[in-house]
């Protein structure tokens, strides 16, 4: 038997009793051990709820719109793509506010409160108060109090979606690599659990029952989610906030654009005049590592387009499956929304096949597929959803037209319904989910890889706040063609009285050029190692310090290999120095 004695990430002696194989018998790693299982358990449970109240919410969205507040389709449609851009773009100042003055705890705490304030005001604006023999409320009340409440989810999910993730990985740094990752894959299983049960059965209530009811569930979900998270309050590890990169990544770039840059070489680098070994106010691996997301930024650019198609799900799609067959006999007929469904089902099978069958295949041929390659493929199926999608189109009006339309009630709204099945979209949901498996997962794991470890919260924010704009360019286009085909509409509140056909086509070309484009920008790259920032500076992956304020070197030397033993192919360079796409 051997002891030793080490230092965890909280700073603190910790004795390890080994035996002659190396196996640690300390009881307080056991205990520690149960203490990190209840924390990560209660964060777990605090994003399914969390996301089923926000899916909740989205699902319900439009049908709410059009059917109880008197909105059109069109600008019922616009209200749904602003509702999400904003979710996805304000996460932005909810790290800013946890990095720089009230820690992740603080900001997860307060953001839940506004985001119950925000579940409380939905169902008060969805009640039937005749029924209670209260007065009714008028469109106009009913359109305040749920435009407040939009405005209340929105804010509480940006202090949420900012800060459970890596709150929860905090958590469980000092387990190591393999435990985190574990972590962010069981976190993504609980987001999608939380979404399973929004679409299938939140959104079958809203449907089929009432929406007073159906907006009551986000209620009951937030207060026990918040419940969850507080109830071990005591055993979570806070850090303080140090302090957000974006105020040193606009100062380097300020500076680095006011003064002349001259590279170590003669040549002139980017932003290297705010490099202190040329005259400049911050460390080299600082501005370094702003440079190279700045490298990566027109990615985040082409990325928007493919949000912009991804967010038809929930617009174009869910317009086109109003208008179509739901019944599935027995008079039970499916959720609109619960079509969504099918996407995250494609995500669930195909991500193991992606993952253990066609990537290593493609790396046992010698032609590994690269982040971007990955990314591109998923372009490419983007592209072929919007194509089925306007067949799909194609074929129910010609059923519309060789029968009488169904009449359908949905959520008190009646519809003039194809007799063409619902269920016929399903390939066109599925083809957005591969694409998410290609595109999504892999901008999140390009951003993870190609900045040092201070930056990588900043450029995997810019990945995100890409897909919330992404919502607006969306919003944009369908009020520019609804414009510019007003004569013979494309897209109107009715789409049985327009051509959205020729509306996914054009979704389908554009998507088509972004790729083309893309392919270009993807050619010029050059990976970046941030493993190499790291080892030359030596700050830890973990971000952490020692007491005395120096970069802890407790990180063994296996893992500045760890980049490059999992991702030899994203070296590989031409003679020309650049990286094949």
């Amino acid at each position: 038997m051997t002891m030793f004695r080490t230092k965890n990430n909280r700073d603190s002696d910790h004795l390890l009793v080994m035996d002659i194989d190396g196996q640690s018998l300390d009881e307080n790693n056991r205990h520690g051990n149960t203490s990190t299982f209840f924390v990560t358990l209660s964060l777990l449970v605090t994003v399914i709820c969390e996301r089923l109240a926000y899916y909740s919410v989205y699902a319900g969205l439009i049908l709410f719109c059009t059917s109880k507040l008197d909105i059109g389709q069109a600008n019922a449609t616009t209200v749904h793509l602003v509702f999400d851009g904003f979710v996805y773009i304000i996460p932005i100042i909810g790290g800013f506010l946890a990095d720089s003055y009230l820690g992740r705890f603080k900001t997860i705490w307060i953001s839940s409160l506004i985001y119950i304030v925000g579940v409380f005001l939905l169902p008060a604006a969805a009640i039937e108060y005749n029924n209670w023999n209260w007065t009714e409320l008028s469109v106009t009340g009913r359109t305040a109090l749920f435009g407040t409440a939009l405005v209340c989810v929105t804010l509480g999910t940006a202090g949420l979606r900012a800060n459970v993730g890596l709150f929860g990985a905090e958590q469980i740094e000092s387990l190591g690599k393999d435990a985190i990752q574990t972590f962010f894959n069981w976190f993504y299983w609980g987001i999608n659990v939380g979404a399973f049960i929004a679409y299938v059965g939140v959104a079958y209530i809203q449907q089929g029952v009432s929406f007073a009811w159906g907006f009551f569930v986000p209620l009951v979900s937030m207060v026990l989610s918040l419940t969850v998270f507080v109830a071990v309050k005591s055993r979570y590890v806070r850090t303080k906030p140090k302090g957000s990169i974006l105020t040193t990544g606009f100062s380097i770039c300020a500076q680095g654009s006011r003064r002349v840059n001259i590279g170590s070489c003669g040549k002139k680098e980017m932003l290297s005049s705010a490099k202190r070994s040329h005259g400049g106010d911050f460390e080299d691996h600082l501005v370094d590592g702003v440079v190279s997301v700045i490298k990566v930024t027109p990615f985040c650019l082409l990325v928007i387009l493919y949000w912009a198609m991804q967010s038809q799900m929930y617009s174009t799609f869910f317009a086109q499956s109003e208008r179509m067959d739901v019944s599935m006999g027995g008079g039970v007929n499916v959720p609109v929304a619960a079509l969504s469904v099918f996407n995250t089902i494609a995500i669930i099978i195909m991500i193991p096949i992606v993952d253990r069958l066609i990537y290593p295949c493609f790396n046992k041929m010698g032609k590994p597929l690269t982040y971007l390659k990955r990314i591109g493929i998923g372009f490419i199926f983007a592209t072929l959803s919007m194509i089925v999608a306007g067949i799909v189109e194609i074929r129910r009006k010609e059923y519309l037209d060789r029968a009488n339309p169904t009449i359908q009630n949905l959520g008190g709204q009646n519809f003039n319904a194809s007799t063409m099945s619902v269920f016929v979209q399903i390939p066109q949901f599925a083809l957005v989910g591969v694409s998410e498996i290609f595109t999504s997962v892999t901008t999140m794991e390009f951003a993870y890889n190609q900045a040092p470890v201070a930056l990588q919260g900043l450029l995997t924010g810019l990945f995100i706040a890409a897909s919330g704009v992404g919502n607006w360019v969306s919003t944009a286009i369908l009020a520019i063609v609804e414009s510019a085909t007003e004569g013979d509409p494309w897209w109107a509140d009715e789409i049985n009285d327009c051509k959205m056909e020729n509306l996914m086509f054009l979704l389908a070309g554009l998507m088509a050029l972004d790729f083309i484009i893309f392919c270009i920008v993807a050619h010029f790259y050059t990976y970046q190692d941030p493993a190499k920032f790291e080892k030359t500076v030596g700050v830890p992956v973990s971000g952490k310090s020692d007491t005395d304020g120096s970069p802890s070197n407790d990180l063994p030397p296996s893992y500045y290999n760890t980049f490059n033993n999992q991702h030899t192919h994203q070296t590989v360079k031409t003679s020309d120095g650049t990286t094949p796409f």
